[in-house]
């Protein structure tokens, strides 16, 4: 929504949240290395976002430790707001991680602060908390997070692991979360990453 459109009502408050719900739109335009799994295009923040979100509705029952849902979905739908100013960072990108933290801090800095600063503040903390994975909640939205990559990557030839000559080892690294907090879940995972090696999709 372009500055000069938009209308503003009598409710400072108000003006701030429609604000940045136009702001988060930019979510749509933040392009993922992961392939839709028609391998039409690459997935937006915003469908990722989407997904894993809709994924913790399905897979609680693999969890090892008792999951607020509602909690979790929160995680999930925020995690990646930052990636408006921040850009998305490939996972296995080495170089590309080691700032990371440094400018996904200032984005949310500028980010979370356009809203009502009590908004700002608990939106700043579900983020905060998916990033550090320590609760219950969080490495569940983290078992998310890395498990719809995952599968799009097993459904899509290894797009993303090829694209990046992506090695086992650091895809088992990354998906560490979902054999500690989903066993069950991760014996899947395991026989992917092994037929994945065959298929020479993964060194």
């Amino acid at each position: 929504m372009p500055v000069n459109n938009f209308l503003e009502s009598n409710n400072i408050r108000l003006d701030r949240q429609l604000r940045f719900t136009a702001e988060v739109d930019k979510m749509t335009s933040v392009f993922r290395r992961t392939m839709l799994i028609d391998k039409s295009r690459r997935e937006n923040d915003a469908e990722h976002s989407w997904h894993i979100a809709l994924m913790c509705l399905l897979f609680e029952e693999y969890a090892e430790e008792k999951v607020d849902i509602n909690h979790a979905v929160k995680m999930c739908i925020v995690h990646d707001l930052i990636e408006i100013y921040a850009g998305d960072t490939f996972a296995y990108d080495k170089k590309g991680n080691l700032d990371k933290k440094e400018r996904e801090s200032k984005a949310a800095d500028r980010l979370f602060a356009q809203l009502p600063e009590e908004q700002g503040k608990e939106i700043r903390e579900l983020w905060e908390e998916f990033d550090e994975i320590k609760t219950a909640d969080a490495k569940y939205a983290a078992c998310m997070d890395r498990l719809q990559p995952f599968l799009h990557n097993t459904l899509t030839d290894g797009h993303t692991w090829t694209e990046g000559q992506t090695c086992s080892g650091d895809v088992e690294q990354r998906m560490a979360v979902i054999k500690d907090f989903m066993p069950e879940v991760y014996k899947w995972v395991q026989a992917n990453i092994d037929n994945a090696v065959k298929k020479g999709w993964l060194k």
